[in-house]
């Protein structure tokens, strides 16, 4: 492998010379080979967009400095790193600087070594033109909220828009399919199953309703603030300027952070956000796991519905198909779970003017985000979307329940319900018998009053 000399601050260092960037990438490179997680796609393209808008926000209040050939040489290199083109070169480790100082250097780096290439001169200085009025510790929280609006409204509203609209037709489909309701896994007094569906449906509509209202606190950006909070070496405007620049590029609302104080150390508004990804995540356990125990079978379970058969599901036992998919959705629940503890914890190292936990705090929440939006989307399509209702065993286990006694209550009373329910279960009798044997009602009086049908 060939290598060029580059040097910063701390003196030279070899570097790859087919690579675009330069020393503090490098030495990033070199001293953090920690696991294999890198720098989230999402926050490489997030840093594309800030570095563009900050060069044309620069060029209006700097002219002198940001030239108009600067300027453009920026913004060309820019729109590579935004449209994937130079991902090859961000190849940094989650587990860095908690600032994320190098992903911003790594991006400074590219984004000058590579407008250079496209004006064939060294016109572009890594900090001083590329780094113009920003800080890492700015720059880094903002890549952190345009990456986590953009996956929110690009990524997982849409998926849990499909889901959704499944939930909703199954609703319209079932809404004369009686069947047995069940609390504690016990039977309990009839429902439709588009009611059961319904209440699926308005758990995934509630969760989007608050992704929507967590959405506004991340459209506030911290550019503006650079080091500590107090806009040092940035002109007067650029924060409300850049905010702009960055909501046109992306066609989202964004801000200015009215505390940038905050905005450095503080990162409530991802944990608010991410609660409401758990929130989701909970949805979804408990809807997959309903689904499961409903199709569960195929003859000595539940079998009240028929889902998609997908898949071979098992090494040894020759027909055995499984529902691989609620499994799938499970276990992203749980992994959601699970980084909610992790960004939780990490917003809470905000010591003095600095959060330093913000790379693993993003990378859990995108991470979240892309298993939510790809979890619901291989649900919906390979299950939720096939979901049959086995009407024929609906109506079996509605009719064996014994809680259909409580039709019975207004007219004979609990005590006397439950003696028919307990002797029903004794002596496997049906509640017309139990009771009739009891002597509580005639025939005639039981199957006047008694309609499962109506109860729902």
């Amino acid at each position: 492998m060939k290598y060029r000399i580059e040097q910063d601050s701390m003196g030279e260092i070899r570097v790859p010379a087919d690579r675009l960037w330069g020393a503090q990438t490098q030495r990033s490179l070199e001293h953090f080979q920690i696991g294999g997680e890198v720098m989230p796609w999402e926050i490489v393209h997030a840093f594309g967009i800030l570095k563009k808008a900050a060069a044309q926000a620069n060029h209006v209040l700097r002219p002198d400095r940001m030239t108009e050939e600067k300027r453009r040489a920026v913004s060309a290199a820019c729109d590579e790193v935004i449209d994937g083109t130079l991902s090859k070169e961000f190849p940094l480790a989650v587990y860095q600087t908690g600032s994320g100082t190098q992903t911003n250097m790594n991006a400074n780096e590219v984004i000058a070594n590579r407008g250079n290439q496209i004006v064939g001169a060294p016109l572009l200085h890594p900090n001083d033109d590329v780094n113009m009025s920003q800080s890492s510790n700015d720059t880094f929280p903002t890549a952190m909220h345009i990456a986590a609006v953009l996956s929110l409204e690009d990524r997982l509203l849409p998926a849990l828009d499909g889901l959704i609209a499944t939930l909703l037709r199954l609703e319209e489909e079932n809404r004369d399919a009686v069947k047995c309701g069940r609390t504690h896994l016990q039977d309990a007094t009839p429902i439709t199953f588009a009611q059961e569906i319904s209440g699926w449906r308005f758990s995934l509509e509630r969760d989007r309703q608050m992704i929507l209202s967590a959405l506004d606190p991340l459209r506030e950006l911290a550019l503006g603030g650079t080091a500590v909070g107090t806009g040092l070496n940035a002109p007067e405007g650029f924060a409300s300027l850049v905010a702009e620049k960055i909501s046109a590029l992306t066609g989202k609302h964004f801000i200015t952070a009215s505390n940038k104080f905050h905005a450095l150390t503080s990162k409530d508004e991802l944990v608010f956000a991410h609660g409401v990804l758990k929130a989701l995540a909970a949805d979804l356990m408990k809807l997959a796991n309903d689904v499961r125990w409903l199709a569960s079978g195929p003859r000595l379970g539940l079998g009240e519905i028929f889902i998609p058969e997908n898949e071979p599901g098992s090494s040894i036992m020759p027909g055995k198909v499984n529902p691989t998919q609620c499994e799938a959705l499970t276990m992203v629940a749980v992994r959601v779970m699970g980084n909610d503890v992790t960004v939780g914890m990490a917003a809470s190292q905000g010591n003095f003017e600095l959060n330093v936990f913000m790379p693993v705090c993003i990378d859990s929440f995108l991470q979240s985000v892309r298993l939510l939006a790809d979890g619901m989307r291989s649900f919906n399509k390979h299950c939720a979307a096939g979901i049959r209702a086995n009407r024929e065993k609906m109506r079996e286990n509605l009719n064996r329940s014994l809680m259909l006694v409580t039709a019975l209550n207004p007219y004979i009373g609990y005590e006397n319900a439950a003696r028919v329910a307990k002797l029903a279960h004794a002596e496997g009798l049906s509640l017309r018998e139990a009771c009739l044997r009891l002597g509580f009602l005639s025939a005639e009086e039981f199957d006047r009053v008694f309609h499962p049908e109506k109860m729902v």
